[in-house]
């Protein structure tokens, strides 16, 4: 008699089952990093034991609706690579005003076709100065002025149901001084002390600020900060109020990983792993980008794919090119660690090519330091948000292109952007003076500082005309540049800088809050139809993207290849899809510019169709002209 088949069916296979099978999936790419980070000083099978039971406890208290995408992103992993995804930045408070009222919007971000919702900061903060937002007390509670969390779980069940995944601010490096396992160190308990880096004397942390920076020289000079009341210094890389974690310990890993799936659980879809960069301290470092972050976060990534695979992860490391590239995974991490990470270099570039008009740094840099693409991961690509701009112009680059350098590109670029420089159309501020190397950064919205705000003051139409297609064509840069792009909210409608943080007493001493401005709904309403230079923006933004979705070659798979040309005021890409190439130049002078067709690798032979503008392009003469500050995406058709 035959033996009748046990293999389990779609219909037959429990929860339990399930948890199974993605546990062996994953259970070798999650305990390899472990094993790395504790296996010396930790019994890594009981750590493992640990591990699944947290796992499997998470995954039982995950809601039916998430196992539901869980399945859906299994089955498509790759869904968050598609061209068809857009990001939108915003703060609650300043978008929408309450959880409750956030689905109220959902269609605004549906016309201009955004799929992914990124709230700033929005679990509970300490009182007063937060970080604006990242000194976090509660990460179980959402902040009490935005709402609770059975309305965060309301709102992002809507966004989903509207096709619009979620993302949140996951703080890794610190925590904010109230909160609980801080408050309990402070009390005494040496189990939370463990959780965080602490001394009894100066000896350790003065031997570490040889090698340390400052990230806010400041209003934060230093790295440490000794509490009379405990008689300990505490490692506060950011500010005093925001206490290291002790990644070392693997307690600490077990509790944060604890908090991630509960978000997941909670409706979070994506989520923003921030300051990662400073996770991991060693002597004699600048403690920044160490080997093991990256063990940490493929940990992360791959404990949160066994109890939550719907949910992709983001890392927030605004470091140089050598240090940025690894986030996304390479070599042994390849795949395995953050799905997206934020290309500043390309923001970076982006600025510095308006204002010198001349793209060939930007073209050497990005083609020379970064991969064409990545396995399982792409680049979240934006021209602004909510930070300051620090100039990540490496002395290495600039002197490849003499007569610059480093430092004198870097003060031309904070002078230009400021309208210290004679000719500039920017209007920004400067932000963390560092005295001791001249370096300052720059704070500004993306409108004021490409121009808007000196343009619309001098009534100009050209200069108006002018400053609306750089912000458009910031916009076309990164929706096809090779990754995911990014709207900070009030961009798509041109908002410039604000001042009225200053009569903030908890703001006025962040500058970063000028490009912060609560959301413009009066324009934003009337976007659609008015002849305002705000609405002509906001058309042209949600034209991009619209384009952006229908055109395959910029789906996150495909690689980007630079194309060098010696017409300086052109940048120009490749994306080779499957079925045709498409070639992206961009214009980054206020003067028509000519290129042939061949110098762009295009074959004479062939139709050229813009899919930006719809149209045919490259006449007969086989010269394409770009008009200022112009963009088109060729295709060839056959």
């Amino acid at each position: 008699m035959p033996t009748k088949d046990k293999t389990p069916t779609i219909a037959s296979v429990d929860d339990d089952t399930l948890f199974r099978w993605r546990w062996d999936r994953g259970a070798m790419d999650l305990m390899t990093p472990l094993n790395r980070l504790y296996g010396e000083a930790t019994d890594i099978d009981a750590l493992g034991q640990r591990l699944k039971t947290l796992l499997k406890e998470k995954w039982d208290a995950r809601p039916a609706d998430l196992r539901a995408q869980d399945l859906a992103r299994d089955i498509n992993p790759g869904w968050f690579l598609s061209q068809q995804m857009v990001g939108y930045v915003f703060y609650i408070d300043r978008f929408s005003g309450t959880l409750k009222a956030l689905p109220e919007k959902i269609p605004y971000l549906q016309e201009l076709g955004v799929t992914y919702a990124h709230f700033m900061p929005c679990l509970k903060p300490r009182p007063g100065d937060s970080d604006g937002g990242y000194a976090v007390m509660d990460y179980g509670a959402i902040n009490p002025a935005l709402g609770t969390m059975a309305d965060f779980r309301k709102a992002t069940a809507k966004l989903r149901a509207a096709g619009i995944s979620t993302c949140v601010d996951m703080v890794l490096n610190h925590t904010a001084k109230e909160h609980v396992w801080a408050q309990r160190a402070r009390a005494g308990d040496a189990f939370y002390q463990s959780f965080y880096r602490m001394f009894d004397t100066d000896i350790l942390p003065r031997q570490y600020e040889h090698t340390l920076l400052e990230v806010f020289p400041n209003q934060a000079p230093g790295n440490f900060t000794w509490y009379p009341d405990i008689q300990k210094w505490v490692w506060t890389t950011f500010n005093e109020y925001q206490w290291d974690l002790n990644w070392e310990n693997p307690e600490v890993f077990l509790a944060v990983l604890g908090i991630i799936l509960d978000l997941a659980n909670n409706g979070a879809d994506v989520m923003r792993l921030d300051a990662v960069a400073f996770m991991w301290k060693r002597m004699g470092t600048i403690c920044q980008n160490l080997p093991e972050v990256h063990d940490l976060l493929q940990a992360i990534v791959q404990a949160t794919r066994i109890a939550a695979p719907g949910v992709i992860h983001k890392a927030e490391a605004i470091v140089g090119p050598t240090d940025l590239v690894p986030y996304l995974g390479q070599g042994r991490h390849a795949g395995r660690e953050s799905n997206l990470a934020y290309h500043n270099n390309l923001m970076v570039q982006f600025w510095s090519t308006l204002a010198s008009r001349d793209a060939r740094m930007m073209a050497d840099v990005l083609a020379h330091h970064f991969p064409k693409s990545f396995r399982n991961a792409q680049w979240a690509t934006y021209i602004r948000c909510h930070d300051d701009i620090g100039w990540a112009i490496t002395e290495a680059d600039a002197e490849r292109h003499p007569p610059l350098t480093g430092p004198g590109h870097r003060k031309f670029l904070t002078d230009f952007f400021t309208a210290r420089h004679p000719g500039s159309f920017a209007r920004g501020a400067d932000f963390q003076v560092n005295e001791v190397t001249g370096d300052r950064r720059t704070n500004g919205t993306f409108a004021s500082l490409a121009g808007l705000e000196t343009a619309l003051e001098s009534g100009d139409a050209h200069m108006i005309r002018l400053a609306v297609d750089r912000i458009l064509m910031g916009h076309a840069l990164i929706a096809s540049f090779g990754g995911m792009p990014l709207l900070y909210m009030g961009d798509e409608i041109g908002m410039l800088n604000d001042h009225s943080y200053l009569d903030d007493p908890d703001l006025a001493g962040d500058g970063r809050w000028m490009q912060r401005p609560r959301m413009d709904w009066a324009t934003a309403g009337e976007a659609a139809t008015a002849d305002t230079p705000q609405a002509w923006i906001w058309r042209g933004v949600r034209h991009i993207m619209a384009r952006r979705k229908v055109t395959p070659q910029l789906a996150g798979t495909v690689p980007t290849e630079i194309i060098p040309l010696a017409n300086p005021a052109l940048f120009a890409l490749r994306r080779p899809g499957d079925e045709a190439p498409l070639t992206a130049v961009f214009n980054f002078s206020e003067h028509w510019q000519n290129v042939a067709g061949v110098k762009l690798g295009l074959n004479p032979a062939e139709r050229q169709f813009d899919a930006l503008a719809g149209q045919e392009a490259l006449p007969g003469s086989g010269t394409l002209s770009l008009p200022p500050y112009g963009r088109v995406w060729l295709v060839p058709q056959s």
